[in-house]
């Protein structure tokens, strides 16, 4: 009978180089340097809430200008407006929280392509790694407010969703804007992860689809709302 291969493992850590363990030591601390940062920049910034969208569309495209309606509308309406600190729509945000009452905060990147901070932030944060990133935007956004994006922009939205499914965080509204871009990936998740069950229809209620800017400050002020008849304090209405 032949003898299985012994499976080929890792040395162990008192038998690598010095040199290896000084570049994980130093990776670890600028990580926690950019979540120290972040906490520090970011623990007084409540309420708040995160616009995703592509960087790829120019200035005057209607997705930019809706999402700097939105940004405009919800910063007057008292909420700071937290983007991922890009062109875009992500410069689109950032600018209509600019121009009005609450504070614009980007969440920049460093990426070999595409990222370049845009010049609307009252705070600006640089991140090397996208998950102490991704922390900030869920830690401190009391609403998501998904526009049209790529990749980057479907990531962070099976992220909050993934977050609220499993009680990981408290339930926020999760709102996609522009029905015509997302109906397509709605219909495949009724339509294929409904019907394989690896979700529940009722795990669709933690999305809602709007079409306007109106909409958008309005579902957030419902959601609330509602929230606030069970909270006894501000802390609670954020935190249920």
């Amino acid at each position: 009978m032949t003898k299985r291969p012994t499976p080929l493992m890792r040395p162990p850590l008192s038998n690598r180089s010095d040199v290896s363990q000084g570049r994980e030591a130093w990776r670890i601390l600028q990580i926690m340097s950019e979540f120290l940062e972040g906490f520090e920049q970011l623990s007084d910034v409540v309420p708040a809430v995160t616009l995703f969208g592509s960087a790829r569309f120019p200035p005057e495209h209607p997705y930019c200008q809706m999402a700097e309606e939105i940004a405009k509308s919800l910063s007057d309406a008292g909420f700071a407006i937290i983007s991922g600190g890009g062109p875009g729509i992500m410069e689109a945000a950032n600018k209509g929280a600019f121009a009005g009452h609450s504070p614009s905060i980007g969440l920049n990147i460093t990426l070999p392509h595409e990222q370049k901070a845009n010049s609307y932030q009252d705070i600006a944060l640089n991140f090397r790694h996208f998950f102490a990133r991704k922390v900030m935007f869920v830690r401190y956004s009391s609403a998501y407010v998904v526009l049209p994006g790529g990749f980057g922009t479907l990531d962070e939205l099976a992220e909050v969703l993934t977050l609220v499914q499993t009680h990981k965080i408290p339930s926020i509204p999760i709102i996609l804007v522009c029905r015509e871009y997302w109906q397509g990936l709605i219909d495949w998740m009724h339509n294929t992860l409904i019907v394989h069950r690896t979700i529940s229809p009722e795990d669709m209620n933690l999305i809602t689809i709007v079409d306007s800017a109106e909409m958008v400050v309005k579902t957030i002020f419902d959601y609330y709302e509602k929230r606030a008849e069970k909270a006894e304090t501000v802390t609670d209405l954020f935190n249920l």
